[in-house]
């Protein structure tokens, strides 16, 4: 049976998380502009307001789990 691709968009999304987590600048955006550039940006920035928020590692672990 085949596996269904993701959707671009969330996929972006997640990448754009998984960056800000890790410390990576808004500047590494591999989308030059468009909607998976907005979506990666959404993505970081989400990221990065859960790290100011004081969410800690295994709560970062669980949401990326549930994108």
């Amino acid at each position: 049976m085949k596996r269904q691709k993701r959707n671009p968009n969330d996929r972006a999304f997640h990448k754009g998380y998984v960056a800000a987590v890790q410390g990576r600048n808004h500047d590494s955006c591999p989308h030059e502009n468009g909607s998976l550039h907005q979506e990666w940006v959404n993505g970081w920035r989400q990221g990065r307001e859960d790290i100011w928020s004081g969410f800690g590692r295994a709560a970062q672990a669980q949401r990326m789990e549930s994108m």
